[in-house]
């Protein structure tokens, strides 16, 4: 199975990175700049659960893409969707698989309306990682887990072809009957998450120590409540699990939207947020909370495009 990954960074570059070091056929989608760095130094792989060196990983940029693949593993962060898409159609034929890891789901009628709903599967991961500026990728904890599934609910001869492919690599890949209902767990643990994180600008145990542990509370409701409200309920265990992590006293756990403000970078707020609160608007659910969130956000996002307008 010949697959193309968008992407060297924290997400494609570790699951490509890894699935190319247990013998896949991968294929990096790179802009030039980041393809000159990789072949002077290849791509590294720092993880507490083991280092990964690929000398000379194979590599490709938009120009040169020529025939479709069988799989593209879609890693790019929101804000690049449209012009990723544009960058990968030549990989995209008539039976290519495209799986996205992206935060959310607005992403998923995007990639619908360019490539056809067939060809869109569901994906999510937990990892987190970080890219240093000499290329190398940051594993930062244990937890490294990619699930996909056809998003009908049903499991495919094809989809199971790419399970089997995913698996035994490193990493642990996961096949799911639900993927949708992931996703959606997932959009309200990071909404949570960094929607408390990027507004309190600290960390979680740093907020729980000023006593905003039932403005965490309420901001884990509000996001349940679109989600129930979409059809996609969360399970009880699920809720509690998100309520935990969002209340945890001593946490020392910064989001990465937390950590790209800090740095000044671009940051996921309408797919993450926006559209929550667009979806909780839509049901007529009050969301004041979140809205909060929404307004600093976009305060930075505002606040940074007339920084870099200067």
């Amino acid at each position: 199975m010949r697959i193309l990954v968008l992407g060297a960074g924290g997400i494609g570059g570790y699951f490509g990175g890894r699935l190319a070091a247990a013998g896949r056929d991968v294929t990096f989608l790179v802009r030039p700049r980041r393809a000159e760095m990789l072949r002077e130094r290849g791509l590294s792989i720092s993880s507490p659960l083991g280092d990964v060196h690929l000398a000379m990983p194979s590599l490709v940029t938009a120009d040169q893409l020529a025939q479709p693949y069988d799989l593209v593993i879609l890693s790019c962060k929101a804000y690049d969707l449209e012009d990723a898409m544009r960058s990968l159609a030549p990989s995209v034929g008539s039976e290519t698989a495209i799986l996205p890891l992206l935060n959310g789901v607005a992403h998923i009628e995007l990639l619908e309306q360019q490539f056809g709903a067939s060809a869109v599967l569901g994906g999510t991961c937990y990892i987190s990682t970080t890219a240093q500026p000499d290329g190398t990728i940051v594993h930062m904890n244990d937890m490294h887990r990619l699930t996909l599934g056809d998003r009908t609910g049903v499991t495919s001869s094809r989809v199971e072809a790419i399970h089997r492919q995913l698996s035994g690599a490193g990493f642990d890949a996961v096949l799911s009957d639900r993927i949708v209902q992931n996703m959606w767990d997932k959009w309200v643990f990071i909404a949570s998450s960094a929607g408390m994180t990027c507004l309190m600008r600290s960390s979680i145990g740093d907020y729980v120590s000023a006593g905003a542990t039932s403005l965490a509370s309420q901001l884990v409701d509000e996001c349940v409540s679109v989600a129930t409200a979409a059809g996609h309920s969360l399970d009880d265990a699920e809720v509690a699990n998100v309520r935990s992590f969002v209340t945890k006293a001593g946490s020392t756990i910064k989001t990465s939207m937390l950590r790209d403000i800090e740095n000044g970078a671009p940051i996921e707020a309408d797919q993450i947020i926006g559209d929550m609160v667009r979806r909780a608007a839509s049901f007529s659910l009050p969301t004041p909370i979140l809205s909060v969130v929404q307004a600093h956000l976009k305060s930075y996002e505002i606040g940074r495009a007339r920084r870099l307008a200067a």
